[in-house]
């Protein structure tokens, strides 16, 4: 079921994803050569504390960070722990904040010194397909516009979008109804009311789209070895257009 909420619970939404952001711009400027994976997590977590929230990835499945920390062809979920950022890397982070029964869902992927020219097309054309995708979350359209906007501008790039995981609402729960894929096609899957909270998250991959999930039954990284890029805001719709709520 679609939970559409009503103007006490998109206040209470407006300040997770407040904090949730604030977090994220935390962790994405600790990304730098040398830095552990686990040192970027704890600052995430001391400053959703700091905001009187909770992390609301630590323990959820079972996830042992407040961060999902994903490096060059890690897409997804991967766990922080001792590995150290090298230069050239692109980290992807992964994260949210719960505060007042409410949740708030982002992430970015960001540079690590001096990174490819291939790497950094990635990023933006990632990071731009992402507000395509925003630029169709408007009441009347239907998800499927959403995910067809996101598709064709990132296969538009020769780059790939991953099917096996995909956008979702967020609000009392992390994930809600309805699923947003990043591929699909217009005018098809349910209708987009005022009210309707969406967390729209492209990964995009350089190669081709397939993944696979490593040992750890976390991390999940693209096939064939290739970069994955990730940025995702947590939108709400509303009669006047979409509103970021996780706008830093």
């Amino acid at each position: 079921m679609i939970i559409i909420k009503n103007e006490r619970e998109i206040e209470a939404m407006k300040e997770a994803c407040r904090i949730s952001a604030g977090a994220l711009k935390v962790a994405g400027e600790a990304v730098e050569p040398g830095v552990t994976t686990a040192e970027i997590d704890k600052l995430a977590y001391d400053y959703i504390k700091s905001q009187g929230a909770e992390p609301n990835f630590l323990g959820y499945g079972g996830f042992p960070g407040t961060a999902c920390i994903s490096i060059n062809d890690e897409i997804i979920h991967g766990i922080p722990g001792h590995r150290k950022i090298k230069n050239g890397d692109i980290v992807s982070i992964d994260l949210g904040a719960k505060i007042g029964g409410y949740n708030g869902d982002n992430a970015a992927t960001f540079a690590a010194g001096d990174i490819s020219d291939e790497a950094k097309r990635l990023m933006e054309a990632t990071k731009q397909s992402l507000y395509e995708g925003i630029k169709m979350a408007v009441a009347g359209n239907r998800i499927g516009d959403i995910s067809y906007a996101v598709q064709q501008y990132v296969e538009a790039r020769g780059y790939s979008v991953v099917r096996e995981y995909v956008g979702h609402g967020v609000g009392a729960s992390l994930h809600e109804e309805p699923e947003v894929p990043n591929f699909g096609r217009p005018s098809h899957g349910p209708r987009l009311i005022p009210g309707m909270t969406l967390a729209i998250e492209p990964m995009v991959n350089f190669g081709g789209p397939e993944v696979k999930v490593l040992k750890d039954k976390w991390t999940v990284v693209t096939k064939d070895g290739s970069l994955s890029a990730h940025f995702e805001h947590s939108v709400l719709i509303t009669s006047d257009g979409p509103v970021i709520l996780t706008q830093p």
